[in-house]
């Protein structure tokens, strides 16, 4: 049986439960708009705090200082969230949404892997 998940792993799931439900809705709503702006400054806020989160997330694979291979991944994100608002401030949408694609689906990945993992806290086994 695995142990009760600290903060950090409650702060990390919380987030990431916004970061799923608010980027499916914003994949269905139009685009563009101020619904779809404060929608998506409060996916972009969840992203970060699911990035810097993991780095209080340690054991599953630890190989340096605690840091697994999976904390890359938080670095990517980290990279996506900056290169995304960069590009919609210089009004590149298309460079835009493809970094907040990019995003999405990784975090929808990332996700199916920490449910999927035996082991895991969040594992179905």
């Amino acid at each position: 049986m695995n142990a009760a998940p600290g903060p950090w792993t409650m702060v990390h799931l919380a987030a990431a439960l916004w970061v799923l439900l608010a980027g499916g809705v914003q994949l269905l709503r139009h685009k563009g708009g101020v619904a779809h702006r404060w929608l998506g400054r409060s996916w972009l806020i969840a992203m970060l705090i699911v990035a810097l989160s993991s780095f209080g997330l340690h054991g599953f694979a630890p190989q340096w200082f605690g840091l697994g291979a999976i904390h890359l991944l938080s670095l990517w994100v980290l990279w996506c969230i900056w290169a995304s608002w960069s590009a919609v401030r210089q009004g590149r949408i298309a460079h835009h949404r493809s970094w907040v694609l990019g995003a999405y689906w990784g975090a929808v990945g990332a996700g199916l892997f920490a449910a999927l993992t035996p082991g895991r806290w969040l594992s179905l086994d």
